[in-house]
């Protein structure tokens, strides 16, 4: 196992059975078969929900020798649990061109990466479920104006619908984590382009909550010195604004940065 697979493993494992089919049942039913594919599985606690389901063409990604080598023992006839890194794989390898959702218990100290990977094949994957540390779920699914509302939240919710579904408790794992747990469900939305530089609006929106107690007049000309910011945005703070507005505001800024 590689060094950068032995960081993923500090996971805590679902036990609460209730809680694992409440998981799977949030998957929704797909009317033609769907891959779906499970990040860090274990002991298989969800995996034995999902491989029920005939509308889906599952496998999984695991990086623990000892947990892949119970999975098969405990499921002969799946072979599709792979010894791969989510966050290096190639998904071409796995699903050539064909759409697959990502689901799973998410170890909290990758879960933001997870997403940010995600987003890079956003045009491939329609839904992402999963479970976070319940702080960093809330934040993914928090509405503008809200203190938890961030950088994550704005680029996911750029993408996708992104919906808090419930609360897990610490006594539902093994070991029990010290924090609770939340669920959410992102859906892919209609939006099939940002309508300015996507590279550019990351950029943005990681300047503006760099400083995040101030206001857009000081924290985005911290990194864009040259910007004239119009009144509208000059004295917002960044958790006022919607990704539509973050859209307008890469936009302004845009001329400065090409020219």
């Amino acid at each position: 196992m590689n060094v950068k697979a032995k960081k993923h493993l500090g996971q805590h494992f679902l036990i609460n059975t209730a809680v694992c089919e409440k998981i799977a049942e949030a998957l929704p039913v797909f009317a033609t078969p769907m891959n779906v594919v499970e990040i860090g599985p274990g002991k298989g606690a969800i995996t034995d929900f999902f491989l029920k389901r005939t509308d889906i063409d599952f496998c999984a990604f695991e990086v623990d020798l000892e947990s892949i080598l119970y999975l098969k023992k405990a499921h002969p006839a799946f072979n599709k649990v792979y010894s791969q890194d989510f966050l290096s794989a190639n998904f071409s390898e796995y699903f050539q061109e064909a759409q697959f959702c990502v689901v799973g218990n998410f170890p909290y100290n990758i879960s933001s990466q997870i997403l940010f990977k995600c987003l890079e094949a956003k045009d491939q994957i329609p839904l992402i479920l999963g479970m976070f540390q319940k702080e960093v779920a809330r934040r993914i699914a928090e509405p503008p104006g809200s203190k938890e509302y961030g950088i994550l939240s704005v680029l996911m919710q750029a993408y996708y619908e992104v919906s808090y579904l419930f609360t897990v408790e610490p006594g539902s794992f093994y070991p029990p984590p010290k924090v609770k747990s939340g669920v959410i469900r992102c859906v892919r939305n209609s939006r099939t382009a940002l309508g300015c530089d996507e590279k550019l609006f990351i950029k943005v929106v990681k300047a503006a909550f760099n400083q995040r107690r101030k206001t857009l007049r000081n924290s985005i000309r911290a990194v864009f010195p040259n910007v004239i910011l119009t009144e509208e945005f000059e004295s917002q703070r960044p958790e006022q604004l919607s990704v539509a507005s973050f859209i307008q505001l890469t936009l302004l800024i845009e001329p400065y940065v090409n020219n």
